[in-house]
């Protein structure tokens, strides 16, 4: 793979003065989820590498959307109605497996700061392929999920769906956004709670079949539709306003950045942007996309938003002015006229934007990380125990 450059000098000084500041209060984070991980790490080799602590709970995450995307890539296998009469069910020891992966992944997720910690070896490249990683991992979660229900009986549509995607991804661009502006990371109370809640839905599908989901509430709202108002409910009831509510303190008591308007809007252009771009995709394609292959669309719409987001990261942490533009809006916006134009290349075009953006974020995470190594002197997966 071939070094580039990503990082600027300017960046590098500013991850050398970088000082870690979260604040989590959390009530199942602090009497539940930390003592656990408290007494789990204990029990973790010191020489294992915090990095791939963060990097195996990564790659059991993605290791669920493989394993159900073999099982019900089209999202038709949890149905009973046509045409997901015709796909057979996901076996229940499908579900068994995605509960244990995801359980580790949590807490992998969970240890691996306590891993830095205990070992000596905190440092900002290990928050920086922390988040940068969960950027990633904030489409694969709910792209998973989604297969609990399916998507005709008792479940929302793949339109809906992208739009609660887009709701998950608003709210972990904001909590970072936020970061910018503050300079703190309140971590919100919703992810802890949706991580135990999304292991048990997968235990009880293992347990007693992806039926259980198929009923009604009042009024006539599905299962399906029910976890979809929660979703928007967690970030409109809570997730977005506490971040608004801790930018506007910031403002108020001089703590954060005070950066002036246009400047603290900077980071939000190429959101939007990308918003616009992949919406007017949606509703501009000839063959329904969005319907006729919603894993690979989803994918790319997960896989850009990760490379845009790592960047603000980076700048977040670095203490340096936001970029402006995403150079992957431009193929996204070529991809838009071409399907306008040659609907009849659609698939393709999918197919090709979707490698553009993976091979892209792939290449941009390792190069950042391989130079952050090279300015630190250290190694990403390997560590010497500087702990007494």
């Amino acid at each position: 793979m071939t070094p580039v450059k990503y990082l600027t000098s300017e960046q590098l000084i500013g991850f050398e003065n970088y000082k870690y500041s979260a604040q989590d209060t959390s009530p199942l984070s602090n009497y539940l989820m930390h003592p656990f991980w408290n007494a789990v790490v204990k029990i973790c080799p010191r020489w294992i590498a915090p990095n791939v602590l963060t990097f195996v709970g990564f790659l059991f995450t993605v290791g669920n959307f493989v394993l159900l995307a073999v099982y019900d890539y089209s999202y038709y296998a949890s149905s009973d109605l046509p045409p997901g009469d015709q796909y057979p069910p996901i076996p229940n020891w499908v579900w068994i497996a995605c509960a244990v992966s995801h359980f580790m992944a949590h807490t992998l997720d969970g240890i691996d700061g306590k891993q830095a910690r205990r070992t000596g070896t905190s440092g900002p490249l290990g928050e920086l392929f922390d988040h940068g990683l969960d950027s990633w991992t904030t489409f694969f979660i709910p792209a998973c999920v989604w297969s609990v229900f399916g998507r005709v009986d008792y479940s929302i549509s793949p339109i809906r769906f992208y739009f609660v995607l887009w709701n998950v991804i608003t709210c972990f661009c904001t909590s970072h956004w936020e970061k910018y502006l503050t300079k703190i990371l309140f971590l919100p109370w919703g992810y802890d709670i949706s991580q135990v809640l999304i292991f048990f839905i997968y235990l009880s599908t293992g347990i007693w079949g992806q039926h259980i989901w198929k009923f009604e509430i009042y009024g006539g709202i599905s299962s399906g539709a029910m976890f979809e108002f929660m979703m928007y409910a967690g970030s409109l009831g809570t997730s977005l306003p506490m971040s608004f509510w801790n930018i506007y303190r910031s403002y108020r008591d001089e703590t954060g950045k005070m950066l002036g308007l246009w400047e603290s809007l900077r980071p939000l252009f190429t959101p939007v942007v990308f918003f616009v771009l992949s919406t007017a995709w949606v509703y501009q394609s000839s063959m329904d996309i969005v319907n006729k292959d919603p894993r690979m669309f989803l994918f790319m719409v997960g896989t850009i938003f990760a490379n845009v987001n790592c960047r603000l990261i980076v700048s977040q942490m670095s203490s340096t002015r936001c970029e402006l533009f995403n150079w992957l809006m431009l193929p996204l916006a070529l991809c838009v006229a071409i399907v306008v134009a040659l609907p009849s290349l659609e698939m393709a075009t999918l197919l090709v934007m979707s490698s553009i953006a993976t091979v892209a974020h792939i290449h941009y995470g390792v190069c950042v990380v391989r130079q952050m190594c090279e300015h630190f002197h250290i190694k990403c997966f390997t560590i010497k125990d500087r702990a007494d």
